[in-house]
């Protein structure tokens, strides 16, 4: 699975972050769009493999897409830099999501020379059923 079109603010030119996320962090099958404030990333299909027993989306599912979602709005505040790892990710799950697309809405909070916190919402469907919150902590490597 690959990254299909990223549409990002500031830092980067047309494709560079699709690039960075193809080479560096998924083979995931996501679509991701953006105004200047936040990044929006719609997981096109759940598959079977994202579905665990009861019938409901994983937490490593909805985790991997925040992962995504927030490390990929850092890089519109920082600029290309793949080495940037995540240092703490918190998940709260608010509801069961139903096996449908999902969608994760991300925005970073506050960058600092060595850090960069973000949080991000994910959605089962549409935007009126919120299933969890996530917020990050990335350290970023000096330049």
């Amino acid at each position: 699975l690959k990254a299909d079109k990223y549409v990002l603010p500031s830092a980067f030119k047309d494709d560079e972050i699709t690039e960075t996320l193809s080479n560096h962090i998924t083979k995931k099958r996501i679509m991701t769009e953006t105004d200047w404030s936040d990044i929006m990333q719609k997981m096109n299909a759940v598959e079977d493999s994202h579905v665990r027993p009861g019938g409901t989306v994983s937490g490593p599912t909805m985790m991997g897409m925040a992962d995504v979602a927030i490390w990929s709005a850092l890089q519109t505040k920082i600029g290309p830099s793949p080495m940037t790892v995540t240092g703490n990710l918190n998940i709260n799950f608010l509801s069961k999501p139903k096996p449908v697309d999902m969608l994760a809405r991300a925005r970073v909070l506050r960058v600092g020379r060595r850090n960069g916190v973000g949080e991000c919402y994910i959605y089962s469907g549409d935007e009126d059923s919120m299933v969890a919150h996530v917020t990050a902590t990335y350290s970023i490597p000096a330049k």
